[in-house]
């Protein structure tokens, strides 16, 4: 095919070998503009749940900047052309090349005018256009779009969109698209209408539009530049009481954005949608942001504090979308992380000045080493701007967003750094002056920071092009009065990568005088080298080394520190982020010595010891926060430490972390009891000392349940009987569930049958029981399974069940393989509903290099059962290939 009519870019012709339903791969060297501009659209919709119509009209320009082309490629997917117009004029020489519409074009500029017909009730696949409990709505991001109507739906193709949308008004008395409302009106049949415009040019992923019957909070926002913005938060009824929270997020976020990056919203309306059957967490289309109901709908009696922290984050993300990604786009999807690494960044800077900075920053670095540290030690890894794909939803990864957000905060941290605290500022700055209304590059991003900020990015460039997590090895000498920190780094080979080039590795460091506690001051290092020696003098005595310090670099730090050390610096560190760091690596170090069998019982009572005098002071330091000290709390997370092995067991890592828990449990319990008393006596609100109660509450239960589990059976059963907000609900409940105790299913069933007509709270029902550490929680997962409620068309109530349970070590790792196959079966059930969600599901099962041979040996089996099913998914498929090698 002619490359420049390509969607994006040319198949691999490497690749003819491939099995018939194996998807070409598409690489990012390949990339050629479109042949054709489609400077407007406009859209017609007869609207119905069974069946609506479209007629989309195109104006198409010759692409001076592109080859020629005799023919325009119009992506479709799953429907079919009912009529073509070309000037006005039904044509018969189009062809159709797979599922996209071939129209043949002589001229330098037409008319295009394309009808199709589609039954959104039947699109479980939910992209497109879907129905959704009686409601029409859509998802476009990434290739949805050609699911509605042929178009060349790729980023790079830039339109303003006239949109009109006529339907029965009984059945959708709301009409909705992006941009501004330019008229309505009714049609003696029942029928009404209304035509949206949005004057901003965008690429089609961005089109959005939603038909229902649904009622809104509205409220209002003046800009910096006096502009009127009437804001709307559309739901169901009876939810409506549930958008305050939202309303209020959204206006801090529109305030945040103009103080903190200048940028201003564009329109005079903005829209909030929220739909309970919706794939991903929300979309932040042009002025009609569509939200999964669980970012949208909190109170106190049916939200937690950690929902109601990812409302208010959820909803500053798809706003700073505006700009981070609406008004400035990516040009192909190779640049994904140019508008969601950005944009993660910009929201959790936002989320950290609307709370607890320092508790923000350690909850995204345990999200990071969650998720994005062993997807970049396994099959599935990549760059943050992939080289190559088969399937672009794949690759909305923890890398993309989360380590894209990291690559970007070392950029700030070394600009400000070293030209002052608004040298960040004018390279963004310089990016939106110079890229809006564009579809842009990393590249193009990078570039603006250096010209911006005045800073040196050509060595930095690596962290977009190499896939991995850099290991840092730190030794520290000391010798008369100076000490020398000997760095080295080593960036390991992932797949299609065995080979790496040391990358730029900002690192805050402090040395401490041990007899003081105090240090003379922090400093930046940078190591951009694969070995460099750093020397300070001053120093009497050795210090100890507070490194990485508020996690400046995404990287794994190997620094030989002692307990001593580990201690002294969980107790004495004046950096929240490193205190918590010299808390995690205190019990990281002393789990994967016990798990490796190198301690005998002194050794491991030594460990222990340790680490219950760093958690003491812990319990014991007033100066402290609750919300700090309930981090400090935190156990590092199974797959955290499978992280830090070349190969895991994971039973014997659980093993080691619950008895850990037991100790530390039955050694501090009196401790923890008191912590629980006072913090029982904190009132409910929003603010810090209360969330923070709130959260201690929980962790103290978590130890008692494994110290004393009849006390903490009783203690949580009061807790549940008394609690007057969600966070303390659910909190005691996750610690029954796992106990074998009478109150476990009186509570489990007091729940259901209080929350069981809400969506959102039932979800949590189904999540704290696959989550468990109950011994039997796998035979639960099955009978939830078979329960009522359960259902496979729903991906909150999927994620709630079997992403829960996957996540859970000790249920998924089953010796005897069942948790595999459980998985196994899901994917293989889920895949013909809906690919997308269904691919998410195969990365647990990709880790089975790193499990024990065991293990991983039933976990390849069912890998290779899920190949070798007929009409698998291009989006599984790829996964699963991935995972297989």
């Amino acid at each position: 095919m002619d490359i420049a009519t390509d969607p994006v870019s040319s198949p691999d012709t490497a690749d003819a070998a491939r099995s018939p339903h194996e998807p070409p791969v598409i690489r990012r060297e390949d990339y050629r503009p479109f042949a054709w501009l489609v400077p407007e659209i406009a859209l017609d919709f007869d609207l119905g749940l069974d069946k609506t119509t479209a007629r989309a009209s195109l104006t198409v320009q010759r692409n001076a900047r592109a080859d020629h082309a005799d023919m325009i490629r119009l992506n479709g997917d799953g429907i079919t052309p009912l009529e073509v117009k070309v000037d006005g004029e039904i044509i018969n020489s189009w062809s159709m090349d797979g599922e996209d519409l071939m129209v043949p074009l002589v001229g330098d500029s037409h008319l295009v005018e394309v009808t199709t017909e589609i039954d959104p009730s039947a699109n479980t696949q939910l992209m497109g256009l879907y129905a959704s409990n009686g409601m029409l709505c859509t998802q476009c991001e990434a290739e949805g779009f050609r699911r509605i109507t042929f178009f060349p739906d790729r980023p790079d193709v830039l339109s303003t969109y006239r949109v009109k949308m006529t339907g029965p008004k009984a059945r959708f008395p709301v009409l909705l698209s992006n941009g501004n409302l330019d008229a309505s009106g009714e049609n003696a049949d029942g029928t009404h209408w209304a035509e949206w415009h949005d004057p901003w040019p965008k690429p089609a992923y961005l089109f959005a539009m939603v038909a229902g019957d649904l009622i809104a909070n509205t409220d209002s926002f003046t800009t910096c530049g006096r502009r009127e913005v009437t804001l709307n938060i559309y739901v169901r009824e009876g939810d409506l009481e549930r958008t305050g929270h939202a309303m209020e997020s959204l206006k801090k976020s529109m305030r945040w954005d103009e103080e903190v990056f200048g940028r201003e919203y564009d329109l005079d309306l903005f829209n909030i949608v929220a739909v309970s059957d919706f794939n991903m967490g929300a979309m932040e289309n042009k002025g009609l942001n569509i939200f999964n109901t669980k970012y949208v709908l909190a109170d106190p009696d049916t939200a937690t504090d950690g929902d109601f922290d990812a409302v208010e984050g959820v909803i500053a993300h798809e706003y700073f979308h505006n700009w981070s990604g609406n008004r400035v786009t990516c040009r192909d999807w190779f640049q994904l992380s140019l508008k969601e690494g950005f944009t993660v960044l910009r929201d959790q800077l936002f989320s950290a000045d609307m709370g607890s900075e320092p508790v923000k920053r350690i909850e995204d670095v345990r999200i990071l080493r969650g998720v994005q540290f062993p997807e970049d030690s396994g099959p599935l890894a990549h760059p943050i701007r992939p080289d190559s794909y088969r399937e672009i939803s794949n690759f909305y990864t923890a890398t993309v967003y989360n380590k894209g957000a990291e690559v970007i905060r070392m950029m700030r941290t070394m600009a400000n750094a070293q030209f002052g605290e608004e040298a960040f500022r004018k390279g963004c700055d310089l990016y939106f002056d110079r890229h809006d209304g564009e579809a842009a590059t990393c590249e193009d991003f990078v570039r603006a920071i250096e010209d911006g900020a005045g800073l040196d990015l050509t060595q930095f460039r690596l962290w977009y092009s190499q896939a991995g997590t850099p290991r840092i090895q730190i030794r520290m000498n000391h010798d008369g009065d100076a000490v020398t920190l000997h760095l080295s780094q080593e960036v390991p080979a992932t797949p299609e990568q065995p080979d790496k080039k040391p990358v730029p590795v900002p690192l805050r460091i402090a040395l401490f005088d041990r007899a003081s506690g105090t240090h003379r001051g922090e400093e930046l290092i940078v190591l951009d080298k694969s070995d460099a020696s750093f020397i300070f003098t001053g120093f009497a005595e050795p210090p100890v080394l507070s490194v990485n310090r508020g996690f400046t670099a995404p990287v794994a730090i190997d620094q030989a520190a002692t307990p001593e050390d580990l201690v002294f610096l969980a107790a004495k560190d004046d950096d929240p982020f490193a205190r918590y760091e010299a808390m995690q690596e205190l019990v990281v170090d002393h789990l994967t010595q016990a798990v490796a069998g190198n301690w005998d019982d002194a050794a491991r009572d030594a460990g222990r010891k340790s680490i219950g005098q760093a958690l003491s002071a812990v319990l014991a330091d007033d100066q402290l926060d609750d919300l700090m000290r309930g981090e400090l709390l935190v156990l590092p997370s199974q797959t955290y430490l499978a992280e830090q092995v070349a190969i895991a067991d994971p039973g014997a890592i659980h093993a080691e972390r619950q008895a850990l828990r037991a100790w530390l449990g039955k050694a501090l319990e009196a401790e923890f009891v008191a912590l629980h008393e006072r913090a029982s006596a904190v009132p409910y609100s929003l603010a810090a000392a209360a969330r923070g109660a709130r959260k201690v509450k929980t962790q103290a239960l978590a130890y008692l349940a494994e110290g004393n589990p009849a006390l903490a059976a009783s203690m949580a059963a009061a807790q549940y009987g008394g609690a007057d907000n969600m966070t303390d609900r659910q909190g005691a409940l996750m610690v029954l569930a796992g106990l074998d105790s009478p109150e476990r299913m009186h509570k489990l069933l007091d729940y259901y049958n209080r929350y069981r007509d809400n969506a959102l709270v039932l979800d949590k029902w189904f999540a704290i029981q696959a989550s468990s550490l109950h011994p039997q929680a796998l035979e639960h997962v099955k009978a939830l399974a078979d329960h009522p409620e359960f259902t496979l068309k729903n991906p909150n109530r999927v994620r709630s069940l079997y992403m829960a349970f996957a996540a859970s070590p000790q249920s998924f790792h089953a010796a005897d393989g069942e948790g595999y196959r459980m998985i196994a079966d899901l994917i293989l059930a889920l895949d013909p509903l809906n690919p997308q969600t269904a691919a998410r599901f195969v990365a647990p099962l990709g880790r089975w290099r790193r499990i024990e041979p065991g293990r991983a040996a039933l976990m390849r089996a069912e890998l290779e059962r899920i190949a070798a099913a007929d009409k698998l998914s291009r989006d599984t498929h790829e996964q699963v290939a991935r995972s297989l090698g």
